[in-house]
């Protein structure tokens, strides 16, 4: 697992020095992400994607339990009210449960995606007075080390604090 770390920088310029600091100590280009306002120009920096900015993961993982909670339900009814023989029923119970799971899963995340971060909500204001947050997911190890250089090079950053339990792949 990584943590990912929070700074809010004052222009572009300075997201671009400190995403280059961040790069020349190691850390990978795919686990940058910065994100701005609409309109401004974020061409030379790793901009944050639907995953990192949008309310998908959690949507996703709220329907797949009301779907699974849902599908079972279903099944159990169907089950007892179609006449089907003792080894059956659970069968049919646990294939509407993933049925239902997947669906849930799919369809919230398509909602989803369309919803921004909640996380990110407390950066909504500083995002419109046209500051840049930058996000660096890191391993637990080397949090402060990067969080040490970062302040030491950059004092215009605001460190924003962190968070736990990022998911160590994209």
């Amino acid at each position: 697992m990584r943590r990912r770390i929070y700074w809010l920088l004052p222009d572009v310029a300075s997201a671009r020095r400190t995403m280059s600091e961040l790069l020349l100590a190691r850390v990978e280009h795919r686990h940058i992400h910065c994100m701005a306002r609409d309109g401004v120009d974020l061409a030379d920096l790793h901009e944050a994607n639907v995953l990192q900015s949008s309310d998908l993961i959690g949507s996703a993982q709220i329907g797949l339990g009301v779907g699974a909670a849902l599908g079972a339900a279903a099944g159990a009814v169907l089950a007892m009210s179609v006449g089907l023989d003792d080894a059956s029923k659970p069968l049919v119970v646990g294939a509407l449960a993933a049925a239902g799971a997947l669906f849930g899963a799919w369809s919230a995340s398509l909602i989803g995606a369309s919803i921004p971060s909640r996380r990110l909500a407390r950066f909504d204001a500083a995002l419109a007075r046209g500051e840049i947050l930058l996000m660096a997911d890191l391993p637990h190890r080397r949090v402060r080390d990067v969080e040490a250089l970062v302040l030491a090079g950059h004092p215009e950053a605001h460190f924003e604090g962190q968070e736990p339990q990022v998911p160590a792949f994209p």
